[in-house]
């Protein structure tokens, strides 16, 4: 569940377009395809002092709950991370990851599991919570196929996307025209499937979320309600 919930995006092909964030907030039903009992879920993204903005996202579940947390800036249309948080509980073993990325030094410093972090850094790289913040920016600028940089733990990797497409998404805010975009992933190394989709009138909000583990179990994430930028998230209705 935990790496599901990572949007998972989590980016730096940069935008064509200028990168001006706009705070959002929005709830989601969260459903385990193999478990009786729905969960929810919350993102946003809020400004802080000295441009740095906040993004978070929580999920909770009968068995387990996840926290991810990331703060960052732009600097000149570049998505710089400052500091990255993801806990899990529940389903078996917990999990914590803490990543604090030094620009002066060109460092990422923390902790995975225990174990120490330290990797070089340049502009680009990405954590696994603002690279998805980068991915809807693109997605907003019409690009078609993105690849980013991303710390992952004690290592680095890259997640590439590409757009599928146009399609409408029924949400309890009602129908929304969303941009459906998938994780690329090389057949041969993994059988994990992720889709995501995201709204053309709502500052490409993430609306929903499908992931297929390499085990076959599926798990989504489905918006219920939202907020962009102050304005109240509403779909059409039949």
């Amino acid at each position: 569940m935990g790496r599901a919930l990572l949007f998972a995006l989590s980016l730096i092909c940069l935008p064509a377009l200028a990168v001006e964030l706009k705070p959002f907030s929005a709830s989601y039903t969260a459903d385990w395809k193999q478990l009786p009992v729905s969960g929810s879920a919350e993102r946003s993204l809020q400004a802080l002092d000295d441009g740095l903005w906040q993004l978070s996202f929580e999920a909770s579940m009968l068995v387990a709950s996840v926290t991810e947390q990331s703060t960052l800036r732009i600097d000149k249309e570049v998505f710089l991370p400052h500091t990255y948080l993801y806990e899990r509980n529940g389903l078996g073993k917990g999990k914590k990851i803490e990543h604090d990325f030094d620009w002066q030094a060109k460092q990422v410093i923390g902790s995975d599991r225990g174990k120490p972090v330290r990797l070089p850094l340049n502009r680009g790289l990405l954590d696994k919570s603002t690279y998805q913040l980068a991915l809807q920016y693109d997605v907003a600028a019409g690009t078609q196929s993105m690849s980013y940089q991303v710390v992952d733990g004690d290592e680095v990797e890259t997640y590439d996307f590409r757009v599928l497409g146009e399609e409408v998404v029924r949400t309890k805010a009602g129908l929304i025209d969303a941009i459906k975009v998938e994780r690329v992933r090389d057949p041969t190394q993994s059988s994990r499937k992720t889709i995501l989709w995201f709204a053309k009138d709502w500052d490409y909000l993430l609306v929903r979320l499908h992931q297929v583990e390499t085990d076959g179990k599926e798990y989504q994430i489905m918006l219920k309600e939202g907020t962009v930028n102050g304005k109240t998230v509403a779909g059409r209705q039949d």
